[in-house]
């Protein structure tokens, strides 16, 4: 049980810095550096699937 709360910390880490990427490219980079912006969109579009994989490690498939 402890290993699946990790796993959650963690997906909600991930998830918070894709949210938090996302934000600063569209409303703060984008002023100063369009193709920075675009780096950061895709780095931020990248993670979601990283964090379902990571929610899901060690999961029982019974």
């Amino acid at each position: 049980m402890a290993r699946r709360y990790d796993n959650r910390k963690l997906y909600i880490l991930l998830m918070g810095s894709c949210l938090t990427l996302i934000i600063l490219a569209w409303f703060v980079v984008r002023l100063f550096s369009i193709p920075a912006a675009v780096g950061m969109s895709a780095v931020a579009a990248v993670l979601p699937p990283i964090a379902a994989i990571v929610a899901n490690w060690g999961h029982d498939k019974r």
